[in-house]
């Protein structure tokens, strides 16, 4: 299983999700994050105002810092190959990255319950009957 290491730009707390004004990419990145590492996924956050000594002792991510600044992070690593720049990964990326298995979309604000798989239903093929 492939190692996914995310560096972050300075913030108020380890995961970036205190205070009253929430960046709903980071509510929605730990919550995929804690997701995917029930599942076996091994997933490490590093933030530069809590974490420096570990920007400071990866060469690729001292060399990014040289080149893009910390407006550049977060910066994404997978077995410390750069994946991604700027921006938070999806559940998806980092299932896949994981080599996890991809879950299922779900359209937006609905909660996936995974009581049946597809192969488990009763409708026909051309989802004419269901029961």
């Amino acid at each position: 299983m492939s190692t996914i290491a995310v560096f972050e730009p300075a913030l108020c707390c380890n995961t970036g999700v205190c205070g009253e004004d929430l960046d709903q990419n980071l509510v929605t990145f730990t919550a995929d994050m804690a997701a995917l590492t029930e599942q076996g996924a091994t997933i490490t956050r590093h933030n530069l105002a809590n974490d420096p000594l570990s920007f400071a002792h990866n060469e690729t991510v001292t060399k990014f810092l040289e080149l893009a600044g910390s407006d550049g992070l977060p910066l994404v690593l997978v077995d410390d190959v750069t994946v991604a720049t700027g921006r938070y990964p999806t559940r998806t990326e980092l299932a896949t990255w994981a080599d996890l298995e991809v879950p299922a979309a779900a359209p937006s604000g609905v909660t996936m319950l995974g009581l049946a798989d597809d192969n488990d239903s009763c409708c026909t093929p051309d989802e004419s009957t269901c029961c």
